[in-house]
């Protein structure tokens, strides 16, 4: 199943989804004491359809969890002898939180990382540098295992010691590079001060696969990566921590964010202020939520993921993909209204990259 999702029709990818959840609503219900609280008791729906009857849950309310019940919170499912591996989140929005996996959760989700790789150009042929930080964050060793899923040759090379870095990629040949979007600006300054013949050009880097931070659905961003490296700016890697690491990405022909995970990720869109459910249509604007439909160590159901997403596609993609299309437009902690719109940093953002004279880096 982990490499058919994308060629299923909605009624055969539903009647998986269902299959799958039948199993999960009853292990969360028997397994969870954070979700037998949270829904007083009552057993979860059978029916997919009926998901909207259960509350939301929230980050918030899992730090509180973590706190009470170190180190995994009263989520975790599981008995700690099935945890294969523990990482922690970067605490960019609060409180550091500890990741729990099973051997099985690794499985899935570097399987769904590795098809977000693949939608986003990486192939066999390619080798690639993985410079986002190894210590306990879920970028560093599992984005390389999913970098890996896709046959490529992975160097890893973590944060830090950029002048190696330049060194190592004209000694080895590598022709991607997986890092966050402001990187390349780090390595530009590295490259004027210690490199001065050096152009970027020159490393010879021919595919960007950029995730971690916003600023990839800003045009400005993607034509100034392109002119100044020559290299195709790709969104490889979009994930929420406590769910899953990377299970969205774009495609070579389309800018905006394939949802790649619908066979063990269930998405819902809320107002993020009345938490009504809103349509999965184009057009919808909302916050997503998500529920794991196979997870063993901590299963999340109806997890608001804080993201503010525009759905803006739902029919086939020239790539094959058959599920949504989206775009983040922010967060909804970020989020300011302003003369009745909603602001959004990214759109700062996209104000201050038009400027060809500014660099694109800020505070």
């Amino acid at each position: 199943m982990l490499n058919q999702v994308g060629n299923l029709d909605a009624s055969k990818l539903f009647s998986h989804q269902q299959e799958l959840w039948q199993a999960q609503s009853h292990y969360v219900s028997t397994h969870s004491e954070f979700y037998r609280e949270l829904w007083r008791g009552r057993e979860a729906p059978a029916n997919l359809g009926d998901l909207p009857e259960l509350p939301l849950s929230t980050k918030a309310q899992l730090r509180l969890s973590q706190a009470a019940a170190p180190p995994f919170g009263d989520y975790l499912a599981s008995t700690r002898d099935v945890v294969t591996r523990l990482h922690r989140t970067s605490g960019t929005t609060g409180q550091a939180m500890n990741l729990a996996l099973s051997a099985r959760d690794c499985e899935i989700t570097e399987a769904l990382g590795g098809r977000s790789q693949r939608s986003a150009g990486l192939r066999a042929e390619h080798s690639v540098v993985h410079c986002l930080n190894y210590q306990m964050w879920m970028g560093g060793v599992t984005d390389h295992l999913t970098l890996e899923k896709t046959g490529a040759m992975v160097v890893p090379f973590g944060v830090g010691g950029t002048e190696l870095l330049i060194r190592t990629i004209l000694e080895i040949g590598i022709d991607a590079i997986s890092c966050t979007p402001s990187y390349p600006a780090v390595l530009e300054k590295v490259l004027d001060e210690h490199f001065p013949e050096l152009t970027p050009r020159d490393l010879g880097l021919k595919l960007g696969l950029f995730g971690g931070e916003a600023g990839l659905d800003d045009p400005a961003f993607r034509k100034r990566i392109r002119d100044t490296w020559g290299m195709e700016p790709r969104n490889a890697n979009y994930g929420v921590s406590d769910v899953m690491s990377n299970f969205a990405a774009q495609c070579e022909h389309d800018t905006r964010l394939h949802f790649l995970a619908a066979d063990y990720l269930y998405p819902e869109i809320i107002d993020p202020e009345s938490e009504q459910l809103l349509p999965l249509e184009p057009g919808t604007e909302g916050e997503l939520v998500l529920t794991h439909l196979l997870r063993d160590c901590q299963p999340l159901v109806r997890f608001r993921s804080g993201d503010i997403i525009a759905l803006d596609e739902i029919s086939p993609c020239r790539c094959g993909h058959r599920g949504m299309r989206f775009r983040v437009v922010g967060r909804s902690d970020d989020m300011v209204v302003v003369r009745g719109l909603n602001i959004f940093p990214s759109m700062v953002a996209a104000v201050i990259n038009a400027f060809d004279e500014l660099s694109g880096n800020y505070r």
